[in-house]
């Protein structure tokens, strides 16, 4: 059989490919050890381990600084800490975090914490987003941060002030 030059280049190309792959999508089930905010959170999956911190897809809750921030925080915590969750990563983000769907008890967090109104939608071009109706309910409810007039969108307090982490 005659093998072409580009094999070795192609082998490695799918090696790389391998690697990114698996260094950015996982999946499987974790318990909750600590929640930093209304959209990071820390897991140890298999319940051993070393926990890793994850960013819930789809939503972007208060910065813990802003108004709401600590209100979105306790909410989350008061729902998963301690639990097991099924999640699964789609990337990792520019600080390291995975980006992930999680879900307890076949509930999606991020839904919840949309539809409580701890957390915002992300807009997904001009389509909306999977959360866009249940933020728009929590804001006629008043619900969670939509209970003040005036909510500031984390991505505009984190352009006016800064994060709030020093």
């Amino acid at each position: 059989m005659k093998t072409s030059r580009s094999s070795p280049v192609r082998f490695w190309i799918a090696i790389a490919l391998i690697a990114i792959f698996a260094r950015t999508a996982w999946a499987g089930s974790a318990k909750v050890t600590y929640v930093t905010d209304g959209d990071t959170l820390w897991v140890r999956p298999g319940g051993a381990g070393k926990p890793i911190k994850i960013r819930i897809d789809g939503i972007d809750a208060p910065e813990i600084c802003q108004a709401g921030g600590e209100a979105a925080r306790a909410a989350l915590a008061s729902r998963v800490v301690g639990r097991t969750v099924v999640f699964s990563t789609r990337r990792q983000d520019d600080y390291g975090r995975h980006v992930a769907t999680i879900e307890l008890d076949g509930e999606d967090v991020a839904a919840w914490m949309v539809g409580q109104g701890h957390a915002w939608s992300y807009q997904i071009r001009r389509d909306g987003s999977p959360y866009r109706a249940l933020q728009i309910e929590a804001r006629s409810a008043r619900r969670g941060l939509f209970a003040q007039p005036g909510a500031m969108h984390p991505r505009v307090f984190r352009r006016q002030h800064g994060s709030c982490r020093t």
